[in-house]
């Protein structure tokens, strides 16, 4: 990142709030143990449905964002569904960020059988809908959070795979790229240490937008019940619980993991909104 790239992002103003909520979500996910008031699983039956910030028996609040249908502690919950968007949002765009940037850098700078049996297999990925692929895959492997990792990752690559081979083409017949050619460094090595740095940056933009993407796959499919199992609170989990709870007024179990995942979300677009203005000489200053 450059000098400037990082002066704009000093005179912005939403990409810093977008960071700082990024920063606190990740502190609340590391640091859930130590903030959460009480276990997010326990259950009391008596303090149940109990509304923000309601004072209790000795004049204390015991459930600051309060409580659900099982008597669970709404913040706590909160705290420890954001370990699971953050763990399963960074570890499925990694996934997906580092096989489909290898195949597609093979696919640009090989071409030929092994550019077209990449770009075939991520042609029919693309033709089938990605959420009814998540569903299929989770309904034989089962919930978890390590197969939901692995599906969101695996439905992650062809982005990059298509990005990557672009960007290859163009250019692995750059000058640099033949003068590492002409003293006889190996093709992987060419495409480790030369090509690679040179199409990392709209790599790094469009991971930004699929962490956003991501994180909305998770509470989708923790939502229909296929994400983790209902032991692991999940925001998309919180927002399933909280539907027979809506007509009751009990707006607390569904605005508030609905705002945090809406903020998580939002700050991530934002940031790859930055990232893409700042990584472009084209669109500075615009």
């Amino acid at each position: 990142m450059t000098d400037g790239a990082f002066r704009s992002l000093a005179r912005a103003r939403w990409p810093v709030l977008a960071i700082l909520i990024l920063l606190g979500v990740a502190g609340a996910a590391a640091f859930a143990p130590q903030l959460a008031p009480r276990d997010p699983n326990r259950q009391s039956i008596i303090a149940r449905l109990q509304p923000p910030m309601k004072p209790g028996r000795q004049g204390r609040v015991d459930f600051p964002l309060g409580s659900d249908a099982l008597g669970r502690d709404v913040l706590s919950r909160l705290l420890y569904g954001a370990r699971v968007s953050i763990a399963v949002g960074l570890a499925s765009v990694l996934i997906g960020g580092v096989a489909g940037t290898i195949l597609g850098v093979i696919a640009g700078y090989a071409g030929g059988v092994a550019d077209a049996v990449i770009m075939r297999l991520g042609d029919v990925q693309l033709a089938l809908p990605f959420i009814l692929l998540a569903i299929m895959f989770l309904v034989v492997l089962g919930p978890g959070l390590l197969n939901l990792i692995v599906v969101l990752g695996i439905g992650q690559w062809v982005t990059y795979a298509r990005i990557a081979r672009g960007q290859t083409l163009a250019v692995r017949q750059k000058e640099y790229v033949e003068a590492a050619r002409a003293i006889g460094a190996r093709p992987a090595k060419i495409m480790l240490r030369t090509v690679l740095p040179n199409i990392a940056a709209p790599l790094i933009v469009v991971a930004s937008f699929n962490l956003a993407g991501v994180i909305l796959s998770e509470a989708a499919l923790s939502f229909l019940g296929l994400g983790v199992p209902p032991t692991v609170p999940t925001w998309g989990g919180m927002l399933a619980e909280s539907r027979d709870q809506l007509l009751g007024g009990h707006w607390w179990l569904a605005v508030l993991p609905g705002v945090a995942i809406m903020l998580t979300v939002l700050s991530c677009n934002i940031i790859g909104d930055w990232l893409r203005d700042a990584m472009d000489p084209r669109l500075r200053g615009t």
